[in-house]
């Protein structure tokens, strides 16, 4: 489990909640009607959108959300060069059994072509559209996550319309105005709240998580290359070490570009 997303989930429930218990009357919170509206019109909405087969898959993104990412750019490097040296001097048949043991089934997959004696490009062709798959998946499983983040707050909507107008049919019973602002402001509340403190960040984490998966897997493209081109491993772990590098450096130039523009706009 990634400790720092369940830090973030647990301090966010625990300040907002503190600093309703401070306020008073933290029982004026809980709204069964609420839940229904905006948990239950969530999940009727998030249904209708998707298949049953991409549903099904939903515990397994909250899993790999709340999961400590696995992937080791130093070991897949290490492992590369290994195999490089390996091939160098047993030649490249002698990686079958490494392509039998490998654990990652992308890396499995690029070794067992190698070893086949498929031509260079054709290998390079095969990969990149194995990781277009896999970025499309990935793509497929945050869109439920951003979805239900979008659907919260329009539910809470709703439910804050559906207070109103309860509290509009009963102006002649004061008594009863409560009841229908109550509802209507909390269904606003707990659309947000799930909406920026659940479903969006989970969806940023999975992002994260797919961001660095695909990184790794074009270092294993770029490796599994210069083997079969039997370069020296000192050459390839320096050209994967490179090649990390720069793609770090891009995706951070990438989340900068504002940061620019206001430098100029300043000038």
């Amino acid at each position: 489990m990634d400790i720092i997303t369940i830090i973030g989930v647990i301090s966010g429930i625990s300040l907002i909640s503190g600093a309703i218990i401070l306020g008073g009357q933290a029982f004026m919170f809980v709204s069964l009607e609420s839940i229904m509206i905006v948990g239950g019109g969530t999940l009727a909405a998030t249904m209708i959108n998707y298949s049953y087969d991409k549903l099904a898959k939903l515990p397994d993104l909250i899993r790999i959300a709340f999961s400590k990412n696995e992937y080791d750019s130093e070991e897949i490097i290490q492992l590369l060069v290994s195999l490089a040296e390996k091939a160098r001097r047993e030649g490249l048949l002698a990686l079958e059994q490494d392509a039998m043991e490998a654990d990652d089934e992308f890396l499995q997959k690029g070794i067992q072509l190698v070893v086949d004696g498929t031509d260079p490009e054709l290998v390079r062709s095969i990969l990149e559209t194995k990781l277009t798959f896999i970025e499309e998946r990935h793509s497929e499983g945050r869109g439920i996550l951003s979805k239900m983040g979008t659907l919260s707050p329009a539910f809470g909507m709703i439910g804050t319309l559906i207070g109103l107008i309860q509290m509009l049919a009963d102006l002649d019973d004061p008594t009863e105005l409560g009841q229908g602002m109550a509802v209507a402001l909390l269904t606003t509340f707990y659309g947000a709240l799930i909406a920026n403190l659940i479903f969006i960040p989970m969806a940023g984490k999975l992002e994260t998580t797919s961001q660095d998966e695909i990184l790794l897997k074009e270092v294993m493209i770029e490796g599994i290359l210069s083997i079969q081109a039997g370069e020296n491993p000192r050459i390839v772990e320096e050209k994967l070490r490179a090649f990390l590098a720069e793609s770090e450096g891009e995706e951070e130039e990438e989340a900068q570009p504002a940061a620019g523009t206001e430098e100029v706009a300043m000038e």
